[in-house]
């Protein structure tokens, strides 16, 4: 059999196939085509079986319907004989479209604004779908139900169909104002796309319970010109002597068109050019791409991350005839590095084909080198050199602390009246007091309570394999007025205690599971912008809009250290712990600096009001083109050197502390400058593969949110779904990884799964838009006696709080949903796998 086949009409009228040499493929080109006779009025649609043996084709006219099988016509031509084929249908009307079930026992015809079934071996008419109210240009079965078939129409409008029983299941709203022309069904992802006239590409979700949604809405125009920028910033970041056109024979063309039609889609397998982090449901074998044809270029677009691998234009080629083509046809196989173009031309009567080569296309124009030597897990040791060796050469200067006297050679001395921290009534003059002996009678209350703390349920295993939260169970008032919650953080050691900013000054403090009175700092003179706990969860650090930089102390409740506005020379907009709490990395308008902090935990009764902790600007570090810091992120829970940082540009950049410099630096990042970058750190009660570390994601207003892999600074995945055009919602990896949640402005939080670019569950309870989310990093299953208790929180709210003991495969999960004005958390919610 032929491995390609190519169909197309000569200037007779006549259908034409043209094929491989069964020996050697590469002779298509030289082997005399096959004429079809049979049609008496132009050729308008044809369409190629899927089963191998026997190979069928339909082709579709004013006047017949004909199916040709191309063993026996062949065999007809070797005999000498004028090949036949089986007429199937008769003055149907304009074909524009003709498919052929999986099993090619069905064939769909798309006449005018109907779509006929007809069954191939009883050549009858099994069902007429009507509905349309434009003419049908295309349709698709869907691979995993045959059942249903999904047609697109000039109406601007699809429709799912079951043609077994011909009935409409699903009828869609108008999307565009333009005619949709092309239509794929990708079984990979369970998506539905399709192109319209303008350039538009429209994106469904075919999961089951889905609602056939839509994902995202692509403009080709916009993506096309997104990647040219970001080859030309490529290109123009490698050395002089490896500048170099994309592509071989390629010269810069020109200006493309203002809209680009798509006139076909087809899909097309990079599994063994692009890789992905084999994490979670992400890797090369999941992640799927299609062939965009449109009347300017080709183009490969990536399903999981909605961006461009590669773009063709025709105008490139000066010994390409086509410029402008009126119709596209590209066939690859996987794991094939070869893809068949078939292009007509719009002006005139011209067919050309083209071979292309993928791996070289997509490889010429992509940079996926840009990050291979990082990852969020140190390989090297600090060097001599490193602005993180600070501590270690301040402590080496430090003089050892003199040795005690043993107590039988202690005497008193005669020294100067001296007020020490603790002020004595009398007896500053005696001999110390010596205790020789002391019982430890409390040595097994101890004991016990040590026991039970690491036999608790904070210290088992996070289970990896968990659902995420659908239910709430629980909620609090967090301030009577207009008083807006901007951040919330849980502990990062224990999870015991939720941190939660405020735009009344305030910073409030509460228990995970919400019960008790919250503590209360107070201390800001503007909005509470950023929190973050310490590792061991013992200091909470807080950035406001006053400019001020606050370190409070939990088991005091009380200010620690204070940096006022005179230390920074732009607002602080980003502050953390970092390297196990040794310093505090923060954001001062383009640069980044780096804090070296001592708290002075001695309590002094005479001077309680002054000030003794103290900080120290150890490094420094602009951005490359000093652009402001719009968001950083970096790992604090166990040693790492790198940073991340956003820039107003739209700019990501790496810095490497270790090294004192930038690493690595992508732009376009997205269409606006991003408010949050969130790195998957996991929690102490959790153990992911090494891999999973370098994940992280960022959001922006009005773009959704982007998965990216550190090592190569490649966007791997792209959520959407959640309406967020003007606020800064935030969002936040659960601590299995397996999920991103988001805030949004319908008052709902979203949840996604990392393996669907659609989102899996709408959580629902808010009454102003969502500005924050955090997951508990603690263990979720509990094990204690089953009670029920009910209290009230606020004027109008009830909670139902159970804890008890749960059966196998049920877990008990804690999320934090922050709104304008109320906190909601999922103190528990059980599920039975």
């Amino acid at each position: 059999m032929p491995e390609v086949s190519i169909c197309y009409q000569d200037a007779h009228g006549d259908l034409c196939i043209r094929g491989t040499h069964p020996e050697d493929p590469e002779k298509y080109l030289y082997l005399k085509p096959l004429t079809l006779q049979g049609h008496h009025e132009p050729i308008t649609a044809v369409a190629f079986g899927n089963t191998v043996s026997p190979l069928l084709i339909c082709s579709a006219s004013q006047d017949y319907v004909i199916m040709w099988s191309l063993d026996e016509c062949r065999q007809k031509v070797l005999q000498g004989l004028s090949p036949r084929g089986v007429i199937m249908g008769t003055l149907l009307g304009q074909v524009l479209c003709l498919r052929l079930s999986p099993d090619d026992r069905t064939v769909a015809v798309c006449a005018g604004n109907k779509i006929l079934m007809l069954d191939i071996e009883s050549r009858s008419i099994l069902a007429e779908l009507e509905g349309h109210q434009g003419h049908v240009t295309a349709a698709e079965f869907c691979p995993w139900q045959t059942h249903i078939i999904i047609s697109v129409s000039e109406d601007r409008s699809f429709k799912v169909w079951d043609h077994h029983v011909g009935s409409l299941i699903y009828n869609s709203p108008v999307l565009t104002a333009f005619p949709l022309l092309s239509l794929l069904i990708d079984a990979k992802s369970r998506q539905l796309v399709t192109g319209c006239a303008n350039g538009q590409l429209w994106i469904f979700s075919l999961v089951e319970g889905h609602h056939y949604r839509c994902v995202t809405r692509v403009s080709l125009k916009k993506k096309s010109e997104s990647f040219s920028r970001r080859v030309e910033s490529r290109l123009c970041s490698l050395p002089e002597e490896s500048q170099r056109p994309c592509t071989h024979g390629l010269e810069k063309g020109e200006e493309v068109e203002a809209s680009l039609p798509i006139l076909g889609l087809a899909p097309c397998d990079l599994s063994a050019i692009v890789s992905a982090p084999c994490v979670w449901g992400l890797s090369s074998e999941t992640t799927s791409c299609l062939w965009i044809g449109s009347s300017a270029g080709l183009f490969i677009f990536n399903l999981a991350n909605f961006e461009l691998e590669a773009v063709l234009h025709y105008r490139d080629f000066r010994s390409l005839s086509i410029h402008v083509a009126g119709s596209c046809a590209v066939m690859s196989k996987a794991n094939d590095d070869k893809a068949i173009c078939l292009l007509t031309s719009l002006f005139g009567r011209k067919i050309v084909m083209l071979e292309i080569r993928v791996a070289a296309l997509v490889r010429s124009q992509q940079g996926h080198d840009a990050g291979r030597h990082l990852s969020v897990l140190p390989r090297t040791c600090v060097g001599p050199t490193s602005p993180l060796c600070f501590t270690t050469a301040k402590e080496s200067k430090t003089p050892p602390a003199p040795q005690r006297q043993s107590a039988g050679r202690s005497t008193v001395k005669d020294q100067p009246l001296v007020f020490h921290t603790k002020v004595r009534s009398s007896g500053y003059a005696s001999a110390p007091h010596i205790t020789m002996f002391s019982p430890k009678a409390n040595t097994r209350k101890r004991g016990d309570h040590s026991s039970r703390r690491r036999d608790g349920p904070r210290c088992k295993e996070y289970p990896l394999e968990s659902s995420p939260p659908t239910k709430l169970y629980k909620q609090r008032v967090l301030a009577h007025g207009p008083a807006a919650a901007h951040c919330v953080q849980y502990s990062a050691g224990d999870g015991q205690w939720l941190a939660c900013g405020l735009a009344n000054h305030l910073l409030l403090v509460f228990r995970a599971d919400l019960s008790g009175t919250p503590t209360v700092f107070s201390g800001h003179d503007g909005a509470v912008s950023t929190v973050c706990w310490s590792h061991d969860s013992r200091w909470l650090l807080s950035a406001s809009q006053d400019g001020t930089l606050r370190l409070w102390s939990l088991r005091r409740a009380e200010l620690a250290l204070c940096v006022g506005k005179d230390v920074f020379s732009k607002p602080v907009r980003s502050a953390q712990f970092y390297y196990v709490d040794t310093f505090v990395l923060l954001s001062s308008g383009p640069e980044l600096q780096l804090l070296k902090y001592h708290i002075d935990t001695c309590k002094d009764e005479i001077q309680r009001y002054k000030q003794k902790s103290r900080c120290k600007r150890v490094f420094r570090l602009p951005t490359t083109g000093r652009t402001e810091i719009t968001s950083l992120s970096a790992v604090n829970d166990f040693y790492s050197y790198l940073v991340l940082t956003a820039g107003r540009n739209r700019t990501l950049e790496v810095f490497d502390l270790n090294a004192g410099r930038s690493a690595a630096m992508t732009v376009e990042v997205h269409s606006r400058p991003v408010h949050q970058i969130c790195q998957n750190k996991g929690s102490s009660f959790t153990t992911q593969q090494h891999e999973a570390y370098n994940l992280f994601a960022t959001t922006a207003s009005g773009d959704g949110i982007k998965l990216w892999d550190l090592r190569t600074l490649r966007c791997e995945r792209r959520f959407e779904g959640h309406p967020n055009h003007g606020y800064p919602c935030g969002i936040a990896f659960s601590p299995c990884g397996r999920y991103v949640a988001s805030g949004a402005e319908d008052r709902h939080a979203y949840m996604y799964d990392l393996g669907s670019s659609t989102f899996s569950h709408r959580l629902a309870g808010h009454k102003d838009t969502v500005t924050s989310v955090a997951f508990s990093p603690a263990a979720p299953q509990r094990a204690c006696p089953e009670t029920q208790e009910e209290a009230s929180f606020g004027r109008d709210f009830s909670v139902l709080l159970r804890e008890g003991r749960l059966p196998i495969g049920n877990h008990y999960w804690a999320q934090c949903l922050l709104s304008m004005n109320w906190c909601w958390t999922l103190s528990e919610v059980v599920y039975t796998y």
